[in-house]
């Protein structure tokens, strides 16, 4: 039987699949890649439309089945897009004197944490930041003596209808989720080293719609934000100059720099859009520059105040936009950050003979690094073909792993979907249920024992004893008589 991983990415611009096999040695084999346009369908990282993503969804299952000769078992897949944000949230409890804090504490406090209501948002992941343990910052502070603790939290939040849409269209589609995660930590696991994270760093995704900005601080991530705008803005503004956005991309692709100084721009130079016409070069610049230079600044407002001295490891950018000429130039002379590394490839060792992988221009480096995060074997049974031309599409019996509770992937960049959200939900209303039936028979023996206890103890029930203990005397000392 195949043994294989599959990833699935939902991006502005393309939807694409990826499988690829895992080495002993952590290396990566892409086996095959296909991709569906989903401007149609998807807008700023977000299903818009649920019909088209399904078709899109279901052509990529197909053209993988296809190319690999086997069926697909299950995808993982990875979450992003607009109203994606975290937000800091601190949980404090009281202890007694004396008292040493145990891990049933930490879960108490990370329960607490979970059950937090965010009007209309689901909370994706939440993510430790430290505890305060008395007027200490403690990473793990089980054992520790103390009377009061805190834990703070980054919640990763989305809208509830986002969530609920995406789940939809797997469900509609017929593919089962192996896992899901948040898309910006698997990316961030891939193309940053772990010195970059320690040291402070802010990770910034030049996606088609959207820009993605994580900042990075003690290994940690600290804050995380998805912008509305994108490389494609860049694009409808040079539309702008009265052509189609398809000759406005292929302008940008071919003469677009992230910044360009005053005395290399020619006023006389004319760029053209097609044989009959052109534009200023100057006025070609100011429009591209103009867009980049808010979309930057955009960038650095998400970093938080008390990071933006910590970042040692500097501004890691990739994505499709990191492509552009001179956009580091740009971004350090907007932020006064030195030190600025485009990522172009992910750090796993990635064997293919995909030209599409082997160009190493950013664009798939959020789908590898969902493959990477991959476990489990998503192959189902080979498809053969029968002599009517018909194909065996029967799904392979691979185990799916068992609904974990929030406190076991919490941090990790799981996201639970829906279904296994549901049969969590539902085996916690079991296991309350029991606990309340628990109590009640613990509740109803104590009251049983108390009237037992209270009628031994009444006035009659004494004097019956006593007489009882008086007529016992009496016939004893009538038998010794």
């Amino acid at each position: 039987m195949a043994e294989f991983i599959v990833a699935i990415e939902l991006g502005s611009s393309k939807i694409t699949g990826i499988a690829g096999q895992k080495n002993l040695d952590g290396s990566i084999n892409v086996l095959a890649v296909v991709k569906e346009d989903s401007t149609q369908c998807i807008r700023k990282g977000v299903v818009y439309n649920i019909d088209k993503t399904v078709l899109c969804l279901t052509n990529i299952i197909t053209k993988l089945k296809n190319t690999l000769k086997t069926n697909i078992h299950q995808v993982y897949v990875g979450v992003g897009g607009q109203s994606i944000r975290s937000v800091i949230n601190v949980i404090p409890k009281d202890l007694g004197n004396d008292t040493i804090i145990s891990q049933d504490m930490i879960n108490e406090l990370m329960d607490a944490n979970r059950n937090m209501d965010y009007p209309e948002l689901e909370i994706l992941d939440a993510i430790t930041q430290e505890y305060k343990v008395d007027q200490q910052y403690q990473l793990d502070p089980v054992g520790i003596q103390s009377q009061h603790l805190e834990g703070n939290f980054l919640n990763i939040l989305w809208r509830k209808s986002f969530y609920k849409n995406l789940n939809k269209c797997f469900d509609q589609a017929g593919i089962a989720i192996a896992e899901m995660y948040l898309a910006p930590l698997a990316l961030a696991d891939s193309v940053l080293s772990e010195a970059e994270k320690r040291s402070g760093c802010v990770l910034v995704d030049l996606g088609y719609d959207t820009t993605t900005v994580s900042v990075y601080h003690k290994n940690i991530l600290r804050h995380l934000a998805v912008i509305p705008i994108g490389a494609n803005n860049i694009t409808k503004d040079i539309a702008s100059l009265q052509m189609e956005e398809s000759e406005a991309e292929k302008m940008k692709l071919k003469y677009a720099s992230a910044f360009t100084s005053n005395n290399e721009i020619d006023n006389t130079l004319m760029l053209p859009i097609d044989p009959e016409r052109q534009v200023e070069s100057r006025k070609f610049i100011e429009i591209v520059e103009g867009r980049l230079e808010e979309i930057i600044e955009n960038v650095w407002f998400q970093v938080p105040s008390e990071y933006t001295d910590k970042l040692l490891g500097g501004i890691i950018l990739t994505g499709g936009g990191a492509n552009m000429k001179n956009i580091d130039v740009a971004f350090r002379n907007h932020t006064h950050i030195d030190k600025i590394r485009i990522a172009n490839f992910v750090s796993q060792t990635i064997n293919s003979t995909i030209s599409d992988i082997n160009a190493h221009n950013a664009e798939f480096n959020t789908v590898l690094g969902l493959l990477a995060k991959g476990d489990m074997n998503c192959a189902g049974d080979e498809i053969h073909n029968d002599l009517f031309g018909t194909t065996d599409t029967k799904f392979g019996v691979n185990d799916q792993h068992k609904v974990r509770q929030p406190n076991e992937i919490a941090g990790t960049g799981v996201v639970r979907t829906e279904a296994e959200k549901q049969k969590a939900e539902e085996e916690e209303r079991l296991r309350k249920e029991q606990e309340e039936e628990r109590l009640r028979k613990e509740q109803e023996e104590e009251e049983e024992r108390l009237r037992k206890e209270k009628k031994e103890n009444s006035t009659s029930h004494k004097l019956m004893r006593g007489l009882k203990k008086f007529f016992t005397t009496i016939v004893s000392a009538e038998e010794d008589v």
